[in-house]
């Protein structure tokens, strides 16, 4: 008989019955081997002596052996393992100590991201100076919270538990094309827009309809990173542009246009990620008229733009674009609070359509209940309120940050004070290593990031993105101040 004690271990404090996890350690030995088809099992007053067991809790893991179809029972002669399962080979326990310790793919497949790095879990407390996202504590979570409830008790709101249909809520859409009206001056209809798990899906979901493989994408000299990986993903060529603080150089891109033809631009034109600069409304308007001359696409980011606090911004391209060659990708996610995936893609009802029929292939619906509190929150005010709430706080804490950055880092960072958005682009000095400038603060107690997510084939700048909007003014200069006893 085999050494059950030792080979069966029960855990009499886990939440799983006795009688499972018995089965589920016969369906292990079957699996690894150790028994064959045919082979006898223990009776059921044996194991459960060996292991000391109710008889009941035996008999009980053995019925569901032969009801998963793992084991049979013969009258007068006892319990056996299936005779028509397939022979498996007896693994040694060595051979599979072996095996954990030199571990290797089971089958092959395409890895094109072996390169590249997750993200990090921001959700853990931790002081840190981040890329420039909102104050969670300043969401009006409650009021969210508080739709969200009134919706799902309601009789009606019960069928938004059912499949809905990938585009998103209609009443959503129908909320954000008053929204983007009144503050925008972007008319569209709510057949224009698909919602979205945040701008991310939206700049994939564009690429993926508008590139073939070796098909030429404009992009920044610097950019938004994972925008890049998508349009490689999808098998672009990346052409770099110059942004300078008048935004993408589009002479340059002009000079390009008339030798080679491209598929889209790719452009952040308010709060340039990583540089912050805005894109002048003359390079705007250029854009537009040598998208229609030479029939490429534009997919305009506008991430952030309610967040703008010098003057009123500048309205996006593609609320003067009369050719229709923008797809407008906006995201609420990253004004409101960046877990809760909400975002939105413009375009022509049939690019909209396709992106739906591409949308439900990876992820059928987004989370209707969600949409429609959120599409209460924008109906009765409240996105607004906490817009213009967040507004003023985020000034101050941008005219804070920078003071400092002038006064305590002048002679090691250069920046200019943003417009809009809610990050510096702060250039160090070239002899500080930022690797290990962001290793050093870890031990300090200050999270930072190491500037390579703004590296690329083109330009590796010694920079990075300082978020203001997520600290307090208290915790702006807490941070600050162990940034330069670091620096020092």
């Amino acid at each position: 008989m085999l050494p059950y004690k030792s080979l069966i271990q029960l855990n009499r404090k886990s939440g799983v019955a006795l009688y499972i996890q018995l089965c589920n350690s016969f369906i292990t030995l079957i699996t690894n081997g150790t028994h064959q088809p045919a082979d006898t099992l223990p009776s059921t007053r044996i194991i459960a002596q060996l292991l000391a067991l109710n008889r009941n809790t035996a008999k009980m893991a053995y019925d569901e052996l032969i009801s998963q179809g793992w084991a049979e029972s013969i009258p007068r002669k006892g319990i056996f393992v299936l005779s028509k399962l397939p022979v498996l080979t007896k693994k040694k326990i060595i051979e599979l100590e072996d095996r954990a310790k030199t571990p290797g793919p089971s089958f092959i497949w395409n890895n094109p991201f072996e390169d590249k790095t997750v993200k990090k879990n921001n959700q853990k407390t931790f002081l840190a100076i981040d890329e420039g996202f909102p104050d969670v504590r300043l969401t009006p979570v409650d009021l969210l919270m508080r739709e969200y409830r009134s919706i799902s008790k309601k009789i009606q709101g019960k069928n938004f538990l059912k499949y809905g249909g990938p585009q998103g809520s209609e009443r959503l859409r129908i909320a954000l094309c008053r929204y983007l009206s009144e503050t925008r001056g972007l008319t569209v209809q709510p057949e224009n827009i698909l919602i979205t798990k945040g701008s991310q899906m939206g700049i994939y979901l564009s690429a993926q309809l508008l590139i073939t493989r070796y098909d030429t994408i404009a992009v920044g000299d610097l950019n938004y990173r994972y925008a890049d990986e998508i349009f490689r993903y999808a098998g672009a060529r990346l052409l770099r542009i110059p942004v300078d603080e008048y935004g993408m150089n589009v002479d340059i891109l002009e000079e390009v246009l008339k030798r080679k033809s491209i598929k889209a631009v790719y452009l952040i034109p308010h709060h340039h990620f990583p540089t912050t600069v805005t894109m002048s409304m003359e390079r705007r308007l250029k854009l537009l008229k040598l998208a229609e001359v030479y029939r490429f696409a534009i997919i305009e980011d506008d991430y952030d733009f309610d967040f703008h606090f010098n003057n009123k911004p500048f309205v996006p391209l593609a609320s003067i674009d009369y050719n229709h060659n923008v797809i407008y990708i906006g995201s609420i996610s990253k004004t409101f609070a960046p877990a809760l995936r909400i975002g939105f893609l413009i375009a022509e009802p049939g690019f909209v359509s396709a992106a739906c029929s591409l949308r439900q292939l990876i992820d059928k619906q987004g989370d209707s209940l969600l949409e429609e509190a959120f599409s209460l929150l924008y109906e009765n005010g409240e996105m607004e309120r906490h817009f213009r709430k967040s507004l003023r706080i985020y000034i101050e804490r941008r005219n804070l940050f920078c003071k400092i950055l002038l006064s305590d880092f002048n002679d090691v960072i250069a920046f200019k004070v943003p417009e809009g958005g809610l990050a510096v682009w702060s250039v160090f000095d070239e002899n500080i290593d930022l690797k290990r400038l962001s290793k050093t603060l870890v031990d300090k107690g200050l999270r930072i990031a190491d500037g390579t997510f703004y590296h690329n084939e083109s330009l590796t700048p010694n920079g990075l993105r300082l978020g203001f909007a997520s600290l307090t003014e208290t915790e702006i200069e807490q941070a600050l101040y162990l940034l330069r006893l670091a620096l020092n």
